[in-house]
């Protein structure tokens, strides 16, 4: 049996810290989320019980976590639905040259490396400049799409410069419609992309402080009111938020997931099926 190398160890060991280092902080709020009515904050464990969990979820919990919750979430979904929508509009009309074009592109993704607590202090400063109300849904929505659509941006030019215009010509040789063509031939083959950019935008959005620290206006939204709780909790109700809302962020992923193989599996058995055809 031949002998595996000895850099084969140093990198299995440094993967292993790497991804202990990642998890390692998530591993300790969930375990310690779990403590009984006495526990505090730091090891070593007092009890084992639901307490804090069940604390969590009555009315004298510190903050408005549910409601900051749900704004999140609201926030999340318009972002993503915008990220999607704009980036396959950017996507199919960067395909072909324009005056401009490089000047419009540079100009979209510079918002990747201006600090997002620029970001959010100009976008504050323009709506009290132009007398408009400082709220979640409206400077947080925009100071967030600074940060999402050019993720979006990036992954749906490079989806549409491997695009195969083939199929397009088929579409319209067949007498499909622009609207057509995109709707039942382009749009079904890029799905995973859209996919990828929707989850994208929605967890960016979900959970991105900075941008909105300045934009919020006086509803503060999930990340924002953990911050503020971490100010003046004292218990481990904010290590069970923390446990609740990792776990509410992989059930999202998981399920854009299980979409993406649902789709991989209906397009081979629709291919299957051509091919039987055939």
């Amino acid at each position: 049996m031949e002998r595996r190398p000895r850099s084969f160890y140093v990198l299995a060991a440094f993967f292993g810290l790497f991804v202990l280092f990642l998890y390692g902080p998530i591993l300790t709020i969930g375990i310690l989320s779990f403590q009984g009515p006495g526990g505090g904050l730091t090891f070593p464990m007092r009890g084992v019980s639901l307490h804090w969990f069940r604390d969590l979820f009555q009315e004298q919990a510190v903050g408005d976590i549910w409601g900051a919750f749900r704004r999140s979430f609201g926030l999340g979904l318009m972002v993503m639905v915008t990220t999607v929508v704009i980036s396959v509009m950017a996507g199919l009309a960067f395909r072909k040259r324009f005056h401009g074009s490089a000047v419009l592109f540079y100009a979209a993704i510079t918002s990747l490396v201006i600090p997002s607590i620029l970001i959010s202090l100009g976008v504050g400063l323009i709506f009290n400049q132009l007398g408009l109300k400082i709220h979640w849904a409206t400077s947080g929505f925009g100071s967030q799409l600074t940060w999402t659509l050019p993720f979006g941006l990036l992954i749906m030019f490079a989806v549409f410069n491997r695009f195969d215009r083939s199929y397009e010509e088929a579409a319209r040789d067949q007498g499909a419609t622009a609207w057509q063509t995109i709707r039942h031939v382009v749009l079904p083959i890029i799905a995973p992309s859209l996919i990828g950019v929707a989850l994208f935008g929605f967890t960016l959005s979900y959970d991105e402080f900075a941008r909105t620290l300045l934009t919020s206006g006086s509803y503060n939204t999930l990340p924002l009111e953990i911050f503020g709780m971490t100010t003046n909790v004292t218990t481990p109700v904010i290590y069970a938020l923390g446990t609740l809302t990792t776990l509410f962020s992989f059930g999202i992923i998981a399920a854009f997931l299980l979409t993406v193989w649902i789709i991989g599996r209906r397009r081979a058995r629709l291919g299957s099926d051509a091919g039987k055809g055939v």
